[in-house]
């Protein structure tokens, strides 16, 4: 389902920097993941662009492995399902709706995985930006874990909903929710075209990355640079667009050419 037979998997694996066996296991599982979350980019930056955003597996792997960037939701995780599959994982599609902006219902534009190991299902997803998961979490009403000081838990609301959670120093604060009705690649790419072009989309006409990480975490929003650490501090400045290159390579692991530099909407542009 998720082209993982067109998918170089030395070539994968060896962009994440997992040298390490591979087989349909719970170890595999979360090493995968986890080297996927610490190696590859999340990143707008195409959209950003105006660039159409293919996700099919050869051109995800010329983008993201061979030329080493990063992507957003449809492409990590899209990248990641072929990973998997090739593997031997049972890998399913969901559809998400992010609770991280207000109280007010979001469309189902957040796309992640369930994947089963010997009868279980985990949430694997490495396309959360710096709020997500470095490994799987077990798909189970109550489910609680800590991943380097970042705590996970999974809640089960009305119709078999579930809902992520992460803990912050204020408590449980939710950041998606999902239902079980299990989605396929094509429905990722109808997410993918309104997150890639609708005037609506918050990826459109400004510059996102994120890059999680294990002790600390950046979000780069057009020129707002957030770093936060588990313990919940965080350091927030404003960065110039003579800056931009510096941060996006240092930072985030994001080479541009100085024509794509140039294209990117400035950060003083009419916000979207």
């Amino acid at each position: 389902m998720w082209g993982g037979e067109e998918l170089d998997l030395d070539a994968y694996l060896a962009r994440i920097g997992h040298s390490g066996a591979v087989a349909p296991d719970l170890a595999t599982l979360r090493a995968v993941h986890r080297a996927h979350v610490e190696a590859l980019p999340f990143e707008n930056l195409d959209v950003a662009l105006g660039r159409r955003v293919p996700l099919d597996v050869k051109s995800l792997q010329v983008k993201m492995v061979a030329r080493r960037r990063g992507g957003y939701c449809y492409e990590q995780n899209s990248l990641l399902a072929a990973a998997l599959e090739r593997i031997g994982f049972t890998v399913a599609g969901r559809g998400a709706r992010n609770r991280t902006r207000g109280p007010a219902p979001t469309p189902i534009t957040h796309a992640l995985l369930v994947v089963t190991v010997e009868g279980r299902p985990w949430l694997a997803d490495t396309g959360f930006g710096w709020q997500g998961p470095l490994e799987p979490v077990p798909l189970a009403d109550g489910a609680r874990v800590e991943q380097d000081g970042w705590v996970y838990g999974i809640g089960t609301e009305a119709d078999g909903v579930h809902v992520l959670r992460a803990l912050r120093p204020e408590g449980w604060t939710d950041l998606y929710s999902f239902a079980p009705h299990p989605l396929h690649p094509v429905d990722f790419e109808l997410m993918n075209h309104y997150s890639s072009s609708h005037p609506r989309s918050r990826f459109v006409g400004q510059v996102v990355a994120h890059r999680p990480g294990a002790a600390v975490r950046h979000a780069l929003v057009r020129d707002g640079l957030v770093s936060v650490r588990a313990d919940g501090t965080r350091e927030e400045r404003r960065i110039e667009a003579r800056e931009l290159p510096a941060v996006l390579t240092g930072l985030f692991g994001i080479e541009l050419d100085d024509e794509e530099l140039a294209a990117l909407p400035r950060a003083d542009s009419p916000e979207v």
